[in-house]
């Protein structure tokens, strides 16, 4: 039975009759959103994947909507095509529809995560034109580079709150859905924590359980023997369903298809909700154990030093005694009450702890295949505890109408850091790399003992926040005004003495305007002026004489202008932006405020249906970076490291005619050179991956099964993916070797 979101009110049969009404006359082009013979992986209410297209329309009873959020109105409903969603959350103002939003963003589906066997984030956000991923400084965080700035992986939130996801990889089995939101968002949101997010931000939503009793076994493998297998189970229960349990839990284990790499991750997702009339109530527990053995590292440039041939995909330059390895547990818990039927208030709060150990030897390239190394070993734990509360509410006065909201967020977080090594260099290769003895760790070098690290750094903020959107002309004007007043209070410990080092605070109310006209029930038209404070870099361990020491927080600024389309079938935008923030270099050894990153830019996005069978998903991001006022002038109009200027995905899927349940997919990831320095003297070429896979899908004793394959990098390419991403460091990233992903999943 299909099953259609109503409100728990008097009256809402009556509601559903022109709903039903107009679904009749709407059939066939609905229709054309799925085959009817292509079976489907998702389950309605919970990821909004399931197609009602395939089956008569009847008329269901009242039912509870399970929600990622808490939320009285559920997930946002699948565009055409089930790729990515109408809409999503933008921060306090709530769920909205891609149409009536003054800003950009993109929520890509559980379905999308399914069919392309994303692993981990990144392989989520390769999708969309806007982002590109990295890596973090010296160590295996996932960093990815949105609109040319660097979001760190520990500054996503989850369900709308920071801090509370596993810091460097987070597994793709804890997400229901992922929303990437383009452009500065410190106001919506609040400042990320880590400083980063100036050029968009990244939200995961947990998974629910659905109205239908959902059984799902998923086994793969990949490319060098990487085995997994993953369990989702999700029932309701209770009164009318309003109980909802959704355990998921998974292992992957094995060889990588680089050489000598080896992987293993286990992770456990607990999600509770009840929906209650005027009361709904979330909450989730999370444990993942993340441990990659001789991970390929980061390759640094030497000064001077042109920029090598990138070696073999496939080849691992890490030494065998190199590890990474993060434990990470954590737990939130959101609650919403509506106090009438115009007011509704929310409550949110969440913890993680987090341990973190690696042992690393990162090469630095010195011309002529040589590099050298040295041995470096780091413990960090984390404690987090974050919370919000708001209201939000609509009202009219005379025509104008009023979606108003008010928040007040916190986040405080305690980093623990113990580090040494053996800092006599040695001896490798990129090409023809060997393996030396793990040096001994020298005791003078130790800053604190690893087994009880000592603290580091502690960062607290808050803020208020308050905006109102008001509707004009039958609400085909919509006009958004708020402000937030937010503080960042960061304070920074030696980690060999445990003197304080600096203490850095700043209190800035910073502002957003957003004006969206509907020109007609396609197009809309936008703009928007938004501010966002974040915390200032720190400088790098070594290789300056000021190390760790912080810059003080800063303010970024942004302006957007842009168009969007929805044509039912298909969709997109088109947005004309401008972001400027400060940035830290590093000049005769000291890392410090080294003037502002102005980064200008034009961006394209597509989604959606546009005939039956065929589905599309991309776009294309013109970026145009400049460095102003730095010392001296000697950077100015120069490029930033790490940014290029073009960047461009599309994606296909093409429903086999004739073959019920085959689906052939393909992806083009396109990325111009990008610049090493900030001198600008060298950069790593541009590269282009084409990505091809399959999926059928069919029935066994009445069991939905769904086989599916891709291949990565499918011409083999060769090439350094990613320059830099941390405070203007020029490190190198090479790109993954041509990988195969199978897996099998099956519907009890």
């Amino acid at each position: 039975m299909t099953i259609l979101r109503l409100p728990r009110k008097t009256g809402a049969v009556s509601a559903l009759l022109p709903v039903c009404l107009a679904a009749s006359f709407a059939g066939a082009p609905a229709m054309a959103q799925q085959s009817p013979a292509q079976p489907s992986d998702e389950v309605q209410a919970t990821d909004g994947q399931a197609s009602p297209r395939s089956e008569p329309l009847e008329l269901p009873e009242t039912e509870v909507v399970a929600s990622a959020d808490a939320s009285a109105g559920g997930l946002t409903e699948s565009y055409a095509g089930d790729q990515v969603a109408r809409g999503g959350r933008v921060g306090i103002l709530g769920n909205q529809d891609y149409m009536d939003t003054p800003f950009t963003s993109t929520a890509y589906t559980s379905k999308l995560i399914q069919d392309q066997q994303a692993r981990s984030v990144s392989d989520i956000v390769q999708n969309d034109p806007s982002v590109r991923v990295a890596r973090g400084f010296g160590n295996m965080q996932e960093l990815y580079m949105v609109r040319g700035f660097r979001l760190f992986s520990d500054d996503i939130s989850y369900n709308g709150l920071y801090g509370l996801l596993p810091r460097q990889y987070v597994a793709a089995e804890f997400i229901e859905r992922a929303e990437v939101f383009r452009g500065a968002s410190a106001f919506l949101n609040g400042a990320a924590p880590g400083g980063s997010g100036v050029g968009g931000m990244i939200n995961l939503l947990p998974k629910r359980a659905p109205n239908e009793p959902l059984t799902r076994l998923n086994i793969g493998a990949e490319s060098g023997g990487q085995g997994i297998v993953a369990a989702d189970i999700g029932r309701r229960f209770g009164e009318e369903n309003r109980f909802g349990v959704r355990l998921n839990a998974a292992k992957h284990e094995g060889d990588t298809a680089i050489d000598d790499e080896s992987r293993t991750l286990d992770m456990f997702a607990l999600g509770l909700d009840y929906q209650g009339d005027n009361f709904r109530l979330s909450a989730d527990i999370g444990h993942q154990y993340h441990f990659v053995d001789a991970p390929r590292p980061s390759v640094y440039l030497a000064d001077g030093i042109d920029v090598p041939s990138a070696p073999d995909a496939k080849d691992n330059f890490a030494q065998s005694w190199t590890f990474s390895k993060e434990k990470q547990t954590f737990g939130t818990v959101r609650a919403e009450y509506d106090f009438s039927d115009s007011v509704t208030g929310w409550l949110a709060a969440g913890a993680r702890h987090g341990e973190e150990e690696n042992r690393l030897a990162n090469p630095t390239y010195t011309g002529a295949d040589t590099t050298t190394a040295y041995r470096f070993d780091n413990r960090r734990k984390e404690k987090i505890s974050t919370g919000e509360v708001g209201l939000r509410g609509f009202a009219l006065t005379g025509s104008v109408s009023h979606q108003w909201v008010m928040s007040a967020a916190t986040f405080r977080a305690e980093e623990r850091n113990a580090f040494g090594g053996n800092y006599a260099l040695f001896s490798g290769s990129l090409e023809n790399s060997f393996d030396v003895p793990l040096p001994d760790l020298v005791p003078s070098t130790i800053s604190s003992p690893f087994s009880d690290p000592s603290v580091i750094g502690r960062t607290r903020t808050q803020s208020l926040a308050i905006a109102d959107t008001l509707g004009f002309l039958n609400d085909r004007l919509l006009v958004t005004l708020g402000a937030r007043r937010q503080g960042i209070h960061t304070t920074d410990y030696d980690g060999f003495s445990g003197d304080r080092s600096s203490d850095l605070k700043r209190y800035e109310t910073t502002p957003v305007g957003g004006l969206l006209y509907k020109l007609t029930d396609e197009v809309s038209v936008y703009a928007n002026y938004i501010e966002g404070l974040a915390r200032g870099d720190s400088a790098p361990f070594s290789g300056v004489d000021n190390p760790s020491q912080r810059l003080a927080p800063h303010i970024a600024k942004q302006t957007e202008i842009g168009v969007k389309y929805d044509g039912v079938n298909l969709g997109g935008s088109l947005a004309v932006f401008r972001t400027e923030r400060p940035i830290g270099v590093v000049t005769d050894r000291l890392f410090r405020e080294g003037g502002d990153q102005l980064n200008r830019g034009i961006e394209l996005s597509l989604f959606g249906e546009p005939t039956r069978g065929i589905r599309l998903l991309g776009g294309v991001t013109l970026l145009d970076t400049e460095l102003q006022d730095t010392d001296n002038g000697a950077y100015d109009g120069n490029h930033a490291i790490g940014v290029p200027r073009t960047q461009a995905n599309i994606g296909g899927e093409w429903d086999v005619p004739g073959l019920t349940g085959l689906t052939l997919t393909s992806r083009v990831v396109y990325t111009s050179s990008q610049y090493t320095d900030l001198d600008n003297d060298r950069e790593i070429p541009s590269w282009t991956r084409l990505d091809l896979g399959a999926r059928y899908g069919m029935k066994i004793q009445d069991r939905d099964v769904t086989l599916r394959a891709r291949l990565d990098n499918i011409t083999g390419r060769d090439y350094w993916a990613s320059t830099g991403g941390y405070a203007n460091e020029n490190y190198l990233v090479l790109g993954a070797p041509r990988t195969l992903s199978l897996s099998a999943t099956v519907n009890f």
